[in-house]
């Protein structure tokens, strides 16, 4: 297993957080754009949910 500073990254365009390439998104890195599901759902960390 390579050190984990070795990892391809990204950065969120949501939240603009980096994160480094996971095994489960192997066969999808590409299309891997969120950190997140809540960055993918359009409520980032730290932001609250639109009230309902």
């Amino acid at each position: 297993m390579p050190d984990k500073r070795d990892l391809p990254t990204k950065t969120c365009p949501v939240c603009g957080r980096p994160f480094a390439w996971r095994r489960k998104w192997a066969r999808d890195w590409d299309n891997v754009k969120y950190c997140s599901d809540a960055c993918r759902k359009g409520t980032p960390r730290g932001r609250a949910a639109p009230p309902r």
